[in-house]
């Protein structure tokens, strides 16, 4: 039976500088004793003198440590995994994404042979691989909680050339987490705040800023010229948009996701391996599942996830290590877990599969697919301003609020005379609605409850039904500055 054995890098050089061996053997203790007679340099280094592992050197099999000579004995069954720690596995060497041509066109001077004169000592990046960052023309769209970290870490790495995409400004609130942004710059673009924070890490990098939302008729011009896009968007018409384009233009993705504690990395690339349809086939209705704007985020996640995606750009770019294309990263902040797990290409992917039906960006509805577009056999959701709400309700008037957030959301910002009713309960509690006076729902940004008015619709209740339009988002500076009891 074949086990995988993973090397830690400070171990390496003591078999032939692989990361993964394949070796055979039925119980730990037989797995080590095979990996010393393939690798006799790596007997006196890792190994005592009855065959056992030196104190300096942990074994896990599936991520549980051994313990004790008796547990060497324990028997392996297949797809087991053994690791030997410390330190992070890498890879095997990877081509790099930068051809060999483009390395030699630039150059390094003084200044930024100092600059990065540690990445210049690690074997594995180098004068070339240094030269191939140099080289390297990548795109960031998004620049809010993921984009901020992933954009820093590129241009103190030495990019040659940042793309930077995203349509909005800089609120007060992003700066909880978007560490790119300062206070000074609440109201500016963010592609301008990103450019002037690039500036002051690298000025010798080359900024190209597109200040507009990314859309089917715009998006392979802009991802055209660079050779890796890294998706740092928060919703899905976005990252299919994001996909779609480079599975086309065949361009390798580097996708990042978070929400509350937990975050997600992988990189998708059709050449070789799958793609985000592969994985994800459809996104959730739309309002079923919070963004990390409606569900929020703890400030660090985003630095991990975005360090992790920057990374990954690096080994693209330099062409070694090991690659998260073809598996998942998930990385659970709260309770100190991470998990990889493999992602296979799906032969009916529409995009990537053996036969694909879309060929191309503008053919395919990204509104309809993502539960954007409004039906046309279905009833229109009827909307109501901020404004109008606020009079109705100093006027007295009859209604029935009811605020499908979440429990976290509610502790922020509250209506005290609202109904709570998460939307899997409607239906069921749809009783404690009355029919004859308007019911007005509430959420963060007025998506939510959009699926909640459909959701009851479709169990039936004949109701008047009203979405509060952007939800709380919309309300809180027009109900709450004025009325201390809605606080």
């Amino acid at each position: 039976m074949q086990i995988s054995v993973y090397v830690s890098a400070t171990l390496r050089s003591f078999v032939n500088r692989q990361a993964r061996i394949e070796l055979e053997g039925t119980t730990v203790r037989e797995i080590l004793q095979h990996l010393q007679d393939e690798y006799p340099e790596s007997k006196k280094a890792l190994f005592e003198e009855d065959g056992t592992l030196r104190p300096f050197v942990s074994a896990y099999v599936n991520d549980v440590r051994i313990l004790g000579e008796a547990e060497l004995e324990v028997s392996l069954k297949e797809g087991d995994q053994i690791l030997l720690l410390p330190a992070i596995a890498g890879g095997a060497p990877v081509a790099s994404v930068i051809s060999d041509e483009r390395r030699k066109a630039v150059s390094l001077d003084d200044s930024e042979i100092e600059r990065f004169n540690k990445h210049l000592m690690l074997r594995d990046i180098g004068v070339k691989g240094q030269k191939r960052i140099k080289a390297a023309k990548v795109l960031v769209i998004g620049l809010g909680s993921l984009g901020a970290p992933v954009v820093q870490y590129l241009a103190a790495a030495g990019i040659g050339t940042i793309g930077i995409v995203d349509f909005d400004e800089v609120s007060l609130g992003n700066l909880q987490s978007q560490v790119i942004h300062g206070t000074r710059d609440v109201h500016r673009p963010k592609t301008a705040s990103a450019r002037d924070s690039i500036k002051a890490i690298n000025p010798k990098i080359k900024i190209e800023t597109v200040n507009e939302k990314i859309e089917a008729d715009n998006i392979a011009e802009i991802i055209g010229d660079y050779d890796i896009v890294v998706d740092c968007t928060d919703n899905y018409k976005s990252r299919y948009l994001i996909n779609d384009a480079c599975v086309l233009l065949g361009k390798p993705v580097v996708f990042g996701a978070m929400y509350q504690f937990e975050g997600q990395v992988s990189v998708f690339d059709a050449t070789s391996g799958p793609c985000l349809r592969c994985q994800f086939s459809a996104p959730p209705p739309a309002g079923l599942v919070p963004t990390c704007a409606e569900g929020g985020v703890i400030s660090p996640l985003p630095g991990i996830v975005g360090s992790i995606q920057a990374n990954e750009v690096l080994k693209l770019i330099i062409g070694g290590g090991e690659s998260l294309k073809g598996k998942i990263l998930v990385v659970d902040t709260w309770n100190i877990r991470t998990t990889i797990l493999p992602i296979h290409k799906d032969e009916n992917c529409p995009i990537c599969g053996k036969n694909p039906s879309i060929l191309e960006i503008e053919n395919f509805d990204y509104e309809d697919f993502c539960g954007l577009k409004q039906d046309e056999d279905e009833i229109p959701v009827e909307g109501i301003e901020a404004e109008e709400l606020a009079a109705r309700i100093e006027r007295g008037e009859p209604m029935t609020l009811v605020d499908v957030r979440e429990p976290h959301e509610r502790a922020i910002h509250r209506f005290p005379n609202a109904i709570v009713i998460p939307i899997g309960q409607l239906a069921r509690r749809q009783k404690e609605l009355d029919p004859d006076v308007d019911t007005i729902f509430i959420c963060k940004e007025g998506k939510r409850s959009i699926l909640a008015i459909n959701t009851l619709r479709e169990a039936g209740y004949k109701g008047p039904m009203y979405n509060l339009k952007g939800g709380i988002e919309s309300a809180k500076n027009i109900i709450f500055s004025h009325e201390g009891a809605w606080l």
